[in-house]
């Protein structure tokens, strides 16, 4: 990993953000780059351009003086750290911005739906993992650590997740030591049998030229998706949770975008998607 994008808005839950990619840069050796995003109201676009100048004078200089308060940690020493100040209103930018710089992560902290102080609150960290293109890692608590021993990454072992999937297995490959393939079997989205199970993963293993011994394969039922990867991380005590999304392209997929955007608003362990 070469460059890790932390937007942040000088909250605590930000703060837990970037203690986590300044944790990852220094194992991978990558820059940080810490982005705030000026929450624009509504009449600077209908104002004037004086105005307007006046106002994100006003608005940078704030934000200049709280990054230097904002940066002044202990654990970002020895971490190539770059600042940015962007003044767009959707949360698109973080995606747009990591495509641009060729961003290998995100890293963002989510308070969840209950908190609607400051930017990142559940709806608006779901925005970015639905936009974006680069990998989101979301993390909701201050880490303990970033050596994840055990990562789950659902997926439904589709032939048309095989490259999401070998992209993810990289990218985990680097943060923790062991990640097991998860089937989810529910009996309202696509119930299979567990013949069919074992053919749709042994398709997906043939198209990814791999062997079932390469590879953790882990399988569980229940009521939906979502409850089936938290009570399978909760069982086997995964320190987090990946998952190949869909976006909201294509709502017959296993994984459309609302679902994603579901484990990561509850559950309690960092979640890292994936985009197809």
């Amino acid at each position: 990993m070469k460059k890790i994008i932390v937007p942040v808005d000088f909250s605590k839950h930000s703060e837990y953000a970037l203690e986590t990619g300044a944790a990852l840069a220094k194992q991978n050796n990558s820059e940080l780059i810490v982005m705030h995003m000026l929450e624009m109201s509504e009449s600077i676009f209908s104002a004037s351009s004086d105005e307007r100048g006046e106002e994100n004078a006003f608005m940078l200089m704030v934000a200049n003086k709280n990054f230097e308060a904002f940066l002044d940690q202990p654990y970002l020493e020895g971490v190539e750290v770059t600042p940015m100040v962007k003044y767009h209103k959707v949360l698109k930018e973080v995606a747009a911005v990591a495509a641009d710089v060729n961003a290998d992560l995100i890293v963002m902290g989510s308070r969840g739906h209950s908190d609607h102080d400051g930017i990142f609150t559940g709806s608006n960290t779901e925005k970015v993992v639905r936009y974006s293109n680069t990998p989101v890692l979301v993390v909701k608590s201050k880490p303990s650590t970033v050596s994840f021993e055990n990562i789950v990454l659902a997926t439904d072992f589709s032939e048309e997740s095989v490259p999401a999937v070998k992209k993810a297995q990289e990218l985990l490959s680097k943060l923790g030591k062991k990640t097991a393939l998860l089937h989810i079997n529910t009996p309202n989205l696509g119930f299979l049998s567990t013949d069919e199970i074992d053919a749709k993963i042994a398709a997906f293993f043939n198209k990814a030229n791999l062997k079932e011994t390469d590879v953790t394969v882990a399988r569980i039922s229940d009521h939906n998706v979502e409850d089936g990867i938290l009570s399978f991380s909760k069982r086997n005590k995964t320190d987090a949770v990946a998952m190949i999304t869909h976006g909201r392209k294509g709502l017959s997929h296993f994984f459309g975008g609302s679902i994603s955007e579901d484990v990561v608003n509850h559950s309690k362990l960092p979640v890292i998607t994936f985009k197809l």
